[in-house]
């Protein structure tokens, strides 16, 4: 359960927002999502591959 704690005088505003911050990185929709549909194990290990690719290509490129 996501608690969020809401100051005296804090605008509800950026109290929704702490909320949806911390609601994303549960992955809950993510999860979701990914269990709508069937991939492959094969489909799943060449998209994992072609991530790694990118992310080395990225800190490389950062250096």
């Amino acid at each position: 359960m996501i608690v969020v704690q809401v100051k005296e005088g804090e605008n509800i505003e950026r109290a929704l927002k702490k909320f949806k911050r911390k609601f994303e990185r549960t992955g809950v929709v993510k999860e979701l999502r990914a269990r709508q549909q069937f991939d492959k194990p094969s489909v799943l290990k060449r998209l994992a591959k072609e991530h790694a690719v990118y992310v080395q290509q990225l800190h490389r490129d950062e250096d």
